[in-house]
């Protein structure tokens, strides 16, 4: 099973993925789940993900290029009216949404044959990072394309299995918890 955590503190942000993933007891591979995205200078962008597989690949791969289609929201990024990309987005808020453009464009490419094999549309993301110019952030992406912010109340978010994490995650970390505390507590 998919394990996954993202924590924001004062200090910082820590993501901790597995690599392990498994379709049926007999099928278990290593796969990548975190992707960092940067460009040095201006932002650096962290996505881990949990959930069918060829889902999150399938977003991984159109977030390098997704744009957010201008044509109902008029979402440009005012330099010259470019839609806009987790590249020239002004906010990681407006990166969040063009995430969640790429969750939706696949579920819209591959919702129907998923469920017409009994598949579920299964997938959520942990994206957070900083673009020059804005504080760090940190979201948890639904399987809608949907999302919401990390914030001081609840300072981490996980994906996959979670339930074995989660009180000791609960008991030990606080926005003011210092980094390499809460990347031990993460490994744990």
């Amino acid at each position: 099973m998919t394990y996954c955590v993202g924590i924001r503190l004062n200090a910082g942000l820590v993501f901790l993925s597995d690599s392990r993933t498994n379709a049926g007891m007999d099928q278990i591979g290593t796969f990548r789940k975190m992707m960092v995205y940067e460009k040095p200078g201006d932002r650096f962008m962290v996505m881990l993900s949990a959930g069918n597989l060829s889902i999150s690949q399938s977003v991984r791969e159109l977030l390098q290029v997704e744009k957010i289609s201008n044509d109902h929201h008029g979402d440009h990024d005012g330099e010259g009216g470019e839609p806009i990309t987790i590249w020239n987005a002004r906010s990681m808020f407006d990166a969040v949404r063009v995430l969640g453009s790429a969750v939706r464009r696949v579920y819209e490419q591959d919702g129907p044959s998923l469920k017409a094999a009994g598949i579920d549309f299964n997938c959520s993301m942990i994206f957070g990072g900083q673009i020059k110019g804005e504080a760090m952030r940190m979201f948890l992406v639904y399987s809608a394309g949907n999302f919401i912010e990390a914030t001081r109340e609840t300072c981490f978010f996980q994906v996959g299995e979670s339930k074995y994490g989660k009180p000791i995650l609960d008991r030990v970390l606080a926005p003011r918890t210092p980094l390499d505390e809460a990347a031990k507590c993460a490994l744990v």
